[in-house]
This record gives C-alpha cells, structure tokens and sequence, in this order.
C-alpha cells in the first residue's frame, strides 16, 4: 500500500472515529450546552487520533444509503422485540416456578468472519435474556451460548432461533 492510501485510510479512521465519539458522547451526557459539546467535540477528535491507527473503524456514513438505513432499523425493531419477547418470557418463568427449566449450553454455527461482524452478532443476541454468548470458536466458525431455556439439540434449529435472525439483518451493514 502507498504511503498516500495509508494517510487516507487513517484520515478515513479518524474522521469515522471523531463522529462515533460525538454521537458516544451525546447519549451519554445528553446535555446541549455549549460548552458541553465543545468538550465532547475536543474530546472525541483525541481519542480518534489516539485511537485510528489500532485497525479500521466502521464508517458511520454507511447509514445514508437508504438500504443500510433500512438494514439497521430493521435490525433494532427485530432485537428490540426479541428483548421484549425473552424478558416476558423470563418473567413468566420467574412468576410461574413451576414451568420446566431446561437451560444449557448449545453451539451453533454462524455465518459472520469477521472480527466486527462477530463482535455486533455476541453483543446484540447477548442483550436478549434467552441467550448469553459464552465462546467463540473461529476454526468451526461456532458461538457458544448458555441457554435459558433449551428445546432442541439441533445446531441448525438454534441458529435460526438464536442468531440467525440477527446475522441475516447484519448481512448488509457488516462488511
């Protein structure tokens, strides 16, 4: 690679980095004074420079194509009604102790390679309460997952219950 498509790429890194970091920093302060967002402006431009040179970032301005718009609101109605849909369920089982519990540990294979797509995949079906993601193998390509409640063995079955849906919207925003 030449050194003029390094610099960009790390421009690239930078200016993807400086943007993450302000919208970070919005949510997490939620709070519109001036000085406010000069110091989170200040601060997410030195922590993208101290940061863009560790590997490539996810570029926030894939959201303005509208079909990766489409992809990632998609994605967070399905995982938002996942959410919903297991924390019922748990309640239930917390209310009604006498349903069976059949929790375990079940593998299942997985579509994503890369480093962020696993990342995005581990982090959106461990905030469903069904499913927390214990391990990853990248030889098999297989997640490991404790249970809440088992019903199958079949790996097939519990990737199109666990992380199937979460992978096919992913699809078109991880690349």
């Amino acid at each position: 690679m030449s050194r003029r498509a390094e610099k960009r790429g790390y421009a690239h890194s930078v200016l993807a980095l400086w943007i993450w970091g302000i919208f970070v920093w919005v949510l997490l302060t939620w709070t519109a004074t001036f000085s406010q967002v000069t110091f989170g402006i200040g601060f997410a431009l030195a922590a993208a420079l101290a940061c863009a040179s560790l590997g490539p970032v996810a570029r926030p301005w894939i959201f303005l194509c509208p079909q990766n718009a489409m992809n990632a609101f998609m994605l967070l109605g399905s995982a938002l009604w996942r959410i919903v849909r297991a924390n019922v369920s748990l309640a239930r089982r917390v209310w009604l102790p006498s349903r069976p519990l059949r929790s375990g540990i079940v593998i299942v294979p997985t579509q994503m390679t890369a480093d962020g797509g696993l990342t995005a995949v581990g982090l959106v079906t461990s905030i469903i309460v069904d499913n927390q993601l214990m391990d990853i193998d990248r030889g098999t390509n297989e997640l490991q997952y404790h249970a809440v409640s088992v019903n199958s063995r079949d790996a097939i079955e519990n990737y199109r219950k666990i992380n199937g849906p979460i992978e096919r919207r992913m699809k078109g925003l991880i690349r």
